[in-house]
């Protein structure tokens, strides 16, 4: 691949420049570069910090499908001996737009809502077909009854090896196809001719040069490393919150779209937090890649604050659909910490992050014991979990459905899987809030385009992945990042080669 400082052959050496090195740029390049396009990549941090917030995923992925056939096209390696142990519900695309709807308060808008979902399976295994390894979640989206894998929630798939597998396989498939990706170069200026894109200036160390283009894509992520920017959109409060991801997602690409007339589009106030390790690292750490932090079994105990107080019901959905807004109500929280409880007779059943060296944890054979430990006011503490104890009610314990089992006389209640906190040893894993990206960004049309104030195209701008606004408000179901960047990033790189074989400079 070219160096960074490689010099252009001609007035325009490429044809569209996608800024951003994560999933979703990827996605673009390769489809760009698929329709003839000569593309360049442009990667803000050096070559072992590449890849984004797509190297810090669990690699979950999100899409409709009808039932197992189709997930074996994408996971061809699934035999029929092990196709025999699986029981695979179907998740047709009503489902998805429903989940998605669902979750947003119906805010997300309909028509890419549409096109995400129309386009999820197609998107998959065209990702396949460029290299992309999938597996199934046994661990977290399956349970065994009488030697079959019942799989349940709607994303019983991932990609092989999480985000650092997505990121490796899209970057040899790059390299395959002689798209040159340059490091340690930040995008700061789009340049226009005739009000349309012609370029990019870039910013490589001291220096500043200008990278001539038919089109460029912008897929650089939203602004949640950007402390400036969090505060004004989201809050003041929201600099007290960990950065999960990358500490180049500073808002680069909708700043510099904003500048050339793009419209601001979607929840600004809002984004995807979640609750993480109090002792997480305060932005994306990359020798320790993928999503390690997280601690998402909640909904098997009980959350309280540093005021010994219940503050959410944990039990309102599955963790799916509950744990991309929680991290919101941690950050609320006195010393914007929580602690989650639990006791032995679900310590088994926690997903593997609470196994973790990193997992920072609290243990002893009695609660008071164990609040001794926590700097938490330990009389209410005692007494919260005692009257939640006393709140509930009997019924069938089954984490693997929304099983009802809730309590009763208690605010917040436990809606599901309420069971009494009683049996020791207890522990106690204290979580902060981490922002993984913001929801506001600039509004494209379903193919990609960059739209203006008055929703028109901006001739020979792109946009893909979290920059894209108006998807998710207030929470999003859990996978849909990624199939969102994927999608998106497949249309916008298309729309670019188009774009560029319709208005070809005639210098080239």
């Amino acid at each position: 691949m070219h160096s960074p400082t490689a010099t252009p052959n001609h007035a325009n050496q490429y044809d569209s420049i996608v800024v951003g090195a994560g999933n979703a740029a990827l996605c673009a390049a390769i489809a760009a570069r698929l329709q003839g396009a000569r593309v360049l990549v442009l990667e803000r941090g050096p070559l072992h910090k590449r890849g984004g917030n797509s190297y810090f995923t669990d690699g979950a992925i999100r899409f409709a499908y009808n039932d197992l056939s189709d997930i074996r096209q994408v996971i061809p390696r699934i035999d029929d001996e092990e196709a025999d142990k699986i029981v695979m519900p179907g998740y047709a695309e009503d489902d998805y737009y429903g989940d998605l709807m669902r979750v947003t308060g119906s805010q997300s808008d309909p028509a890419l809502a549409r096109q995400l979902v129309s386009r999820s399976l197609d998107t998959i295994k065209w990702m396949h077909q460029q290299g992309v390894v999938f597996d199934l979640i046994y661990d977290n989206q399956s349970f065994l009854k009488d030697g079959k894998h019942h799989f349940w929630g709607g994303l019983p798939v991932k990609t092989d090896g999480k985000g650092i597998g997505l990121i490796q396989r899209l970057n040899e498939r790059a390299e395959e196809l002689d798209i040159d990706v340059w490091y340690d170069t930040r995008a700061v200026q789009l340049v226009t001719k005739d009000d349309r894109i012609a370029g990019v200036i870039v910013q490589q160390g001291d220096d500043q040069r200008t990278i001539p283009a038919t089109s460029v894509i912008l897929a650089s992520g939203s602004f949640e490393a950007n402390k400036e920017l969090r505060a004004q959109h989201i809050g003041a409060e929201w600099n007290a919150a960990i950065v999960r991801g990358s500490e180049y997602n500073t808002g680069d690409g909708i700043r510099m779209a904003v500048e050339v007339g793009a419209q601001r589009y979607g929840e600004y106030s809002g984004c995807h937090a979640i609750g993480t390790d109090a002792g997480a690292p305060k932005v994306g750490d990359f020798t320790k890649p993928g999503d390690i932090y997280k601690k998402h079994s909640y909904p098997l105990g009980i959350m309280l604050n540093r005021d010994g107080l219940r503050f959410v019901d944990e039990g309102a959905d599955f963790r799916n659909y509950t744990y991309a807004k929680y991290g919101r109500e941690i950050l609320k929280q006195p010393g914007h910490v929580a602690y989650q409880i639990f006791d032995a007779q679900v310590r088994p059943m926690l997903r593997k992050e609470y196994n973790l060296e990193e997992a920072t944890l609290y243990q002893a054979d009695t609660l008071e014991e164990l609040v001794a430990q926590l700097d938490v006011d330990k009389a209410q503490f005692l007494k919260t979990i005692q009257e939640y104890n006393t709140a509930v009610q009997d019924g069938d314990y089954n984490p693997t459905i929304k099983d009802a089992k809730g309590t009763s006389g208690i605010t917040p209640p436990k809606t599901n899987w309420a069971q009494r906190i009683e049996q020791g040893p207890f522990y106690a894993f204290p979580v902060t809030c981490g922002i993984t990206f913001a929801f506001g960004g600039i509004k494209a049309s379903t193919s990609g385009e960059v739209l203006d104030a008055e929703d028109q195209p901006i001739p020979g701008l792109f946009a893909a992945g979290e920059m894209i606004g108006g998807i998710f408000y207030q929470n999003y179901p859990g996978g849909s990042g990624l199939m969102s960047g994927a999608v998106f990033g497949k249309l916008a790189g298309e729309s670019a080669a188009r774009y560029v074989r319709a208005n070809q400079p005639a210098s080239v």
